[in-house]
């Protein structure tokens, strides 16, 4: 005798809603861990804007991802770099560059790790093909919806 297949329930198209429900709640999760360290999320991205830049980096690269990746004003992009350097996470080693401070290495290093740990959890158990699949389809979404900025 077989036991009754339960049937699964069947996944909404990819669309912009869908996209932005995974995204929110994916944020909301990490800006939990944010809070407890006064961090915004923009602040969170600039750190790692640097950090990928090995430690120091120009400060227009860091406000060009700021603008490009979150979509937002330059002039916003310059106060979250200006507000990581008033809380002493960032110091500025020369003119128009930008550096971790200690303290703002070791945050940004237990902001990654509680992101890691974050992640790990809202993945586990899809299979890397999926994952693949959906970060080829992601990546085309954001090309062509860049397009569509940059012709607007």
């Amino acid at each position: 005798m077989t036991s009754p297949v339960t049937p699964v329930p069947s996944a909404p198209p990819v669309n912009g809603q869908v996209i932005g429900l995974a995204h929110y709640a994916s944020r909301a999760a990490l800006e939990r861990v944010l809070a407890r360290s006064g961090t915004t999320f923009e602040q969170s991205v600039a750190l790692r804007a640097v950090s990928d830049g090995g430690g120091t980096t120009e400060r227009a690269r860091v406000t060009d991802r700021l603008t490009a990746g979150l979509k937002i004003e330059e002039a916003a992009a310059r106060r979250t770099v200006e507000e990581l350097t008033a809380r002493g996470l960032l110091e500025e080693p020369a003119p128009e560059q930008v550096s971790l401070t200690d303290s703002g290495r070791e945050l940004f290093a237990s902001v990654r790790a509680a992101g890691d740990a974050i992640a790990a959890r809202v993945y586990a158990g899809i299979p890397a093909e999926d994952l693949a699949v959906a970060g080829r389809v992601l990546a085309l979404v954001t090309e062509r919806a860049n397009a569509e900025l940059a012709g607007a």
